[in-house]
């Protein structure tokens, strides 16, 4: 049975998922980082919200983990980079609480064009300044979304339904994206130039880290009102606050902070700016779904290897899993064998699918695949990091589907270009599970995956075999399948050839001294 821990405050309608999933579950909220890392191991899957931090130290000692699981959408806590690197899923739940964090965006947008919290707290003292807080209606003005993606654009939604004209800056927000939502798809520089609110909608990275600089708000028209319900650290504080000071800037309003928790900031006590804890998140319905939505996709990935909204490793349903799964054995036994019998370095991978496997969803088949070939050379490389692996050794990949018809009811081909050639391999599912060798080099042999083999490529010349079984019979090699290809007769052959044990180098030796043998080498593989 999987084990989860729960290490930070969500609704315990999650430990019923779980259980209901038959997956045991610790919930251990406010767990001290020391005492995480001390007992990490013993866990398969991890979920969490912002407090925990999963860095660097902790998933040295998770040496089971297989999945780490973000109740919410930001995951700034964890080291996604390691996590990828050590074949570990992280995954979030993007959806549970993008209404919620909308509706509060379009309140903190009235609550600061009506400067509600300040005639609030000036009502309250007594003064009834009702002249001073003279506000402006949102109908016809002009908001400007940095960021439409699930949050903005129901923000956008909102806002249309306010009688407002709303822009978008998102450089992967499509045109017919942007018509369904009834957006302006614009540059950065015509939100920065047109829009009397901006509100940001976007994750924190190198690209978006003070997208709105002080360069950025010198752009601004005078009396433009800014509001961050996103992430710390996309506007410049110090600058908005210069802004706010001149008046170049009509209000903010910010539940986020490049610092948080936020106990001081050079924006609290700015004229016109409303500061929230963090809440965009924070309703009961909310805070509700994002935990049964991350213990059903947890318990998912732990039952079937479902992935959903994972953000380093394509998606797969449970029904794609379970279909997936013998493929996935069998692209990752292609791969192995191709990476154990190069030795040249490798330039380009290319995957071919016939059949019923042209109709599959490659990404995962292909990752597996890559993961296979570079393990030969690298005891980090899984399915979760093989592309960004592949990539930072400069190898190409790519994938071809044939809707032609083919000799297999399904088949994979794996062709690998090295610095010196090509070599390849072809495999099928025998009954729609069983992984077959058919072809290999354009010759066809039938042969399935042994844990311990002999490759040989010779010439097809009478008394072969016969030398072939006299060597490893004097060095004590039980021989237990023996499969053979040619492609003409007296002319290439090779040779396919189970034994009981790993052969060693001084056998292989042996063995490559015979006069007929062109190569061989020594394949295990593991399923």
């Amino acid at each position: 049975m999987s084990e989860v821990l729960i290490s930070d405050k969500i609704s315990e309608t999650a430990l019923e998922v779980f259980k209901k999933n038959n997956v045991k579950v610790d919930y251990k909220p406010g767990i001290q980082h020391s005492d995480l890392i001390n007992i990490i191991s013993k866990y398969q899957g991890l979920a969490i919200r912002s407090a925990t931090k999963v860095t660097s130290d902790l998933l040295e000692k998770a040496s089971n983990l297989k999945v780490i699981g973000r109740a919410g959408i930001g995951t700034d806590n964890i080291d996604k980079t390691l996590a990828t690197q050590k074949g570990i899923i992280v995954m979030n739940t993007p959806f549970g609480n993008a209404v919620t964090t909308a509706e509060h965006t379009i309140a903190m947008i009235m609550s600061l064009v009506r400067f509600i919290p300040l005639a609030d707290q000036s009502t309250r003292q007594g003064k009834w300044e009702k002249s001073k807080f003279n506000g402006i209606e949102v109908t016809n003005k002009t908001l400007g979304l940095i960021g439409c993606g699930n949050i903005g654009s129901i923000v956008a939604e909102r806002a249309i339904g306010l009688k407002m004209k709303v822009i978008a800056y998102d450089p992967f927000l499509n045109s017919k994206k942007a018509e369904e939502i009834g957006v302006e798809k614009v540059d950065l520089d015509k939100i920065l130039n047109k829009s009397d609110i901006i509100s940001l909608h976007t994750p924190l990275t190198e690209e978006t880290k003070n997208i709105i600089s002080a360069d950025a708000i010198n752009k601004m028209k005078k009396g433009v009102r800014i509001v961050n319900c996103a992430r710390g650290g996309l506007v410049d504080e110090h600058a908005c606050r210069a802004g706010l000071d001149s008046g170049h800037i009509a209000g903010a309003a910010f539940d986020v902070f490049t610092e948080e928790p936020a106990i001081n900031n050079i924006l609290f006590d700015a004229p016109n700016f409303i500061a929230t804890p963090h809440l965009g998140a924070s309703t009961k319905e909310a805070q509700e779904n994002v935990a049964i939505q991350i213990a059903e996709q947890i318990s998912d990935y732990l039952k079937s290897g479902a992935v959903i909204n994972a953000l380093n490793y394509p998606n797969l349903s449970s029904e794609d899993a379970r279909t997936l799964k013998p493929y996935l054995n069998l692209s990752y036994l292609l791969g192995s064998f191709l990476g154990q019998v190069t030795v040249d370095e490798i330039r380009e991978i290319k995957l071919e699918l016939e059949g019923k496997a042209s109709s599959l969803n490659t990404e995962p088949i292909l990752a597996n695949l890559i993961a296979g070939v570079l393990e030969q050379t690298s005891e980090s490389v899984n399915a979760v990091n093989s592309r960004e692996v592949a990539l930072n050794r400069g190898i190409n990949f790519s994938t071809t589907k044939h809707e032609r018809r083919c000799d297999y009811e399904t088949l994979l081909t794996i062709t690998l270009k090295h610095q010196f050639g090509t070599r390849s391999i072809s495999g099928t599912l025998i009954g729609g599970y069983m992984p077959r060798i058919v072809n290999i080099q354009g010759i066809p042999i039938e042969s399935d995956f042994p844990t311990h083999a002999l490759y040989l490529r010779n010439y097809d010349k009478p008394g072969f075999i016969g030398d072939l079984g006299n060597t490893l019979g004097k060095k004590g090699v039980n021989i237990a399948s023996f499969h053979l290809g040619r492609r003409e007769r007296g002319g290439e052959a090779i040779a396919l050839i189970e034994t009981d044990e790993e052969i060693s180098d001084g056998i292989l030796k042996d063995v490559k001294n015979l006069p007929q043998v062109l190569r061989v080498n020594s394949v295990n593989f593991k399923k």
